[in-house]
């Protein structure tokens, strides 16, 4: 066979694998790189640029570009110590030299290209002489391998030295040299890092500014390719580290990043299985790995506080290193479609911190030396509807056996410690007797219709405000009907019945009290029921959500949900009717801007209540008016400006990633 024949073969072969590898994880290759993962980061507290992490890990990686690029990646973004903080601007960074000392290849002029994919990181460069390409993939929940593959491109041997460098941004670290691994402590942190370069001895030296590892040399004919893998961990105490150490070392790189890939990938197929028939183009696939990439990356495990794992709203922002109980019900929602144990853990964890009266705390975190657990007030009730939704995944009786009493009393709590005229309508209120944790409570907290409330004291660390809200006791409405389902699972006939009663009773009081017939809306009332607080926003449709409207009220507000001139704004449903007097939409907080998990309550309550076509006309709207959420790159945002559509508030936000994927998917 001659050689042109040969070349051919091999050249064919070549591409049939491309294209199988592709075709293999098309869904991963086509939504690459839909968050950008690219930034220099200045400072230990530089937020500019978002990282990406993996498996629940408490740190994140991302790519250094222009003139800082080099053969390693951003990073870690450690989010073990303080509120998140980069350790260094790339602190496992490789240089090769020749037998002279000088650098084999220049990584700014021999950058090739930059890839993110929800299973990884990858990068390359090329000169002359060398292929260089690396890839970055996380184990675990304590640990990422770096791998990166060098082939020599020239006709000759070639002997290369590679070592790896970095200086710091921090000040509170200790370095130490343990058996070839390179030990991390931190004055600030109890998480221990370990730095290892894998099937390779290493010189390591440390300094002050950081430290210098010279690896073995390296001797490449032509065409050949050797690699190196380093490993990342960052571990919490409460987990053994020798049985992490045993499992880095004996862990087949390839094999780790192919069985990631294919996780990723039925992962995404899966969730595209379940999309409503009008979101099947490709677009809604590739929006969709991006909102679960959003989730992965403020996913993390169970550490020191947080005694089970959950998301954080975003790693982004520096406050928000923690749970929040209605992010939680609303992310475990969203997160039971492809993940149940996470959705499960996500519940638990709040409920962690459940008080012998049913009492939920507000939010909770790692480590309250940075943050106290907020005890001041507790969030809207809607945790019997996330624990509903996660059995319907997976039909795990012994789930509801393990949260129904936990639902009961914190159900049953809000009737003892928020109804102040004991009415059977509850109030927003705080434990500590302010006005700030109630509206926190409602979390709409600068609202329009909060604007002249008072507190008022029911008990110790019982208190109101003076007025009953339409939302909470819609959700209170919700919690009774998912109460009642649950009953009935498990078998509690009497208890099943008691909640069923009760439900119908609050619908009358609910349609009768908040409605105003003349404007068609739901209104908060003064505590005595009397007189509407006339601020029309978002709380108005959850009646409609909850199914607690009746048709004729349902018909009447989805007229305003439609009206240009007040709730369908360019992204439409927005937290305070357009045309009021304090709309707000820049910066407005509630008092304007949209919030993806309001507006889900609007569009999945007119589905529910048969209004399909214009509530997929709104959820158009969401998706495509909203600044980026279909493009490649641009991070979900904290809220939105509903007249220009641009993104306000944090970055990569979860609960608005959760409730897109939540307007994408079928509601079984």
């Amino acid at each position: 066979m001659d050689k042109k024949k040969i070349f051919f073969i091999l050249a064919s072969f070549v591409i049939i694998q491309l294209s199988w590898s592709q075709k293999k994880y098309s869904n991963l290759e086509s939504s690459k790189n839909s968050i950008n993962f690219k930034g220099n980061p200045v400072n230990a507290t530089d937020r500019k640029a978002l990282a990406f992490s993996d498996k629940g890990a408490w740190f994140g990686f991302g790519f250094l570009e222009s003139s800082q690029i080099q053969a390693g990646f951003s990073g870690p973004f450690l989010m073990t110590e303080q509120n998140g903080v980069w350790l260094s601007s790339s602190f496992v960074s490789l240089q090769l030299n020749d037998e002279n000392k000088q650098d084999i290849i220049n990584w700014k002029s021999s950058f090739v290209s930059q890839n993110s994919y929800n299973s990884h990181l990858e990068q390359e460069f090329k000169n002359e002489k060398l292929e260089v390409k690396q890839q970055l993939v996380f184990l675990s929940g304590h640990s990422a391998l770096q791998r990166t593959m060098i082939t020599n491109k020239s006709g000759k041997s070639i002997t290369i030295f590679p070592s790896y460098n970095a200086s710091l941004f921090l000040d509170d670290l200790q370095f130490s040299n343990e058996n070839n691994t390179l030990k991390i402590t931190s004055s600030k942190s109890i998480a221990i890092g370990y730095i290892q370069f894998l099937k390779s001895k290493a010189s390591i030296e440390i300094s002050k500014q950081g430290y210098r590892a010279q690896t073995e040399k390296l001797v490449l004919k032509p065409n050949e390719t050797k690699e190196i893998i380093v490993s990342q961990s960052f571990i919490f105490p409460q987990y053994s580290w020798k049985t992490e150490n045993e499992t880095i070392q004996k862990t087949v790189f390839t094999t780790l990043l192919d069985n990631t890939q294919k996780e990723k990938e039925n992962q995404l197929a899966q969730l595209n299985a379940k999309k409503k028939n009008i979101y099947k183009d490709q677009i809604y696939s590739d929006l969709a790995a991006k909102l679960v990439l959003t989730l992965q990356t403020n996913t993390r495990i169970a550490a020191e506080g947080l005694k089970h794992g959950g998301l954080f709203p975003s790693y982004n922002y520096e406050w928000f290193h923690g749970f929040w109980a209605w992010d939680s019900w609303k992310h475990a929602v969203a997160v039971a479609n492809y993940d149940t144990e996470l959705a499960k853990n996500q519940m638990r964890a709040l409920f962690d911190y459940q008080e012998p009266n049913g009492f939920i705390p507000d939010c909770i975190y790692r480590n309250n030396l940075l943050e106290e657990n907020n005890y001041r007030n507790t969030k809207a009730p809607l945790a019997a509807w996330a624990i509903w939704k996660i059995y319907e995944k997976n039909k795990d009786i012994n789930f509801l056996k393990e949260f129904y009493p936990k639902l009961k009393l914190y159900h049953n709590w809000w009737y003892k410690e928020r109804d102040h005229d004991q009415d059977g309508l509850c109030e927003f209120g705080s434990t500590d007797g302010t006005v700030i944790a109630a509206k926190w409570e409602s979390g709409m907290d600068n609202a329009v219709r909060f604007d002249d409330s008072k507190i008022l004291k029911n008990a110790e660390k019982a208190y109101s405000l003076d007025q009953e809200s339409v939302d909470l006791n819609s959700f209170l409405f919700a919690e009774k009907n998912f109460l009642n389902k649950m009953a009935i699972i498990l078998k509690l006939n009497d208890e099943a019945k008691k909640w069923k009663e009760e439900s119908v009773a609050l619908r009358t009081k609910i349609q009768k009290q908040f409605w105003d017939e003349a404007t068609g809306w739901f209104y908060d009332t003064t505590i005595d029921g009397k007189t509407l607080i006339k601020a029309m926003g978002c709380e108005g449709y959850c009646p409609i959500w909850a199914e607690v409207a009746s048709a004729e009220q349902a018909k009447s507000a989805k007229a305003n949900m439609l009206d240009s001139a007040s709730l369908n704004t360019l992204v439409p449903l927005p937290t305070l009717a357009a045309n009021h007097p304090k709309f707000k939409p820049d910066n407005g907080y509630w008092r304007g801007p949209v919030w993806l998990d309001q507006s889900y309550f609007g569009v999945n309550g007119l589905e529910k209540y048969g209004y399909t076509n214009e509530a997929n006309q709104l959820a158009h709207k969401l998706m495509h008016n909203a600044e980026g959420v279909l493009d490649k790159g641009t991070s979900i945002r904290e809220n939105y400006q509903p007249v220009t559509g641009k993104g306000l508030e944090a970055f990569n936000f979860s609960w608005s990633a959760s409730h897109y994927l939540m307007l994408l998917l079928e509601d079984k």
